[in-house]
């Protein structure tokens, strides 16, 4: 048993410790993305996203393999899409529109908060061993949401950019280009691998993330 013991204390947990913080801000950021979506549908009038579970921060109701790998690699993902019955808006295209920002909006202001958090504790834990590995995943965990939601808003389909900018067009422009969203996702792919968007989007979240960081000195300033 002792030898075992020694075996198991010998070992570099680095790499495993590294994955897992890398996954869970990334599930968290994907979960709420989605639940969100799925809510803002339920508050206009369409409970397709309830019944099928998606009202949950339970990952496995949300996650795309692929979206989550690219989200831990580039830190530029995307989830499995909510279902939305557009017909059930009293609005149809404004409601399609207002569900499809939910996601990207409930992003930053998730990472509002995970900084204020941040911000908060910041005193009580830098400079321990688990204190600073705690602040490196809410630091992670707002990075990703920001980085989450921008990428979503560009407006090629499926992603939520395209919604809401569809929402502009006339009724047979807008049908006509739904119908060829199953494509957009092999373009933003594309995209994102041969290097063309992740500049421009790395930058805007730093930006972003920067502006935000307010959330955080602000959270600091109240424990000194």
């Amino acid at each position: 048993m002792t030898g075992f013991s020694d075996i198991i204390r010998g070992l570099d947990w680095s790499v495993p410790i590294t994955f897992v913080m890398s996954v869970i801000p990334a599930l968290i950021c994907i979960s709420f993305h989605e639940m969100c979506h799925g809510a803002a549908a339920y508050l206009l009038g369409d409970d397709t996203a309830r019944k099928q579970g998606r009202l949950s921060m339970n990952p496995l109701r949300h996650i795309d393999p692929v979206g989550l790998l690219m989200l831990i690699i580039f830190k530029f993902g995307w989830a499995k899409p909510v279902s939305v019955d557009m017909r059930r808006f009293r609005h149809p295209k404004r409601g399609m529109a207002l569900t499809a920002l939910a996601g990207p909006v409930s992003n930053l202001v998730l990472a509002a908060v995970v900084l204020f958090l941040y911000g908060l504790l910041y005193k009580s834990l830098n400079g321990g061993e688990w204190g600073d590995r705690i602040l490196t995943l809410l630091e992670l965990t707002a990075w990703l949401s920001i980085g989450l939601g921008i990428f979503n808003l560009i407006p090629i389909p499926p992603l939520d950019g395209s919604k809401v900018l569809f929402a502009l067009l006339p009724d047979s422009v807008y049908l006509k280009l739904m119908r060829y969203e199953r494509y957009g996702m092999i373009i933003m792919l594309a995209l994102v691998l041969l290097g063309v968007v992740g500049g421009p989007l790395t930058d805007a979240s730093a930006y972003v993330y920067d502006k935000l960081f307010h959330a955080a000195q602000w959270a600091y300033d109240l424990t000194v």
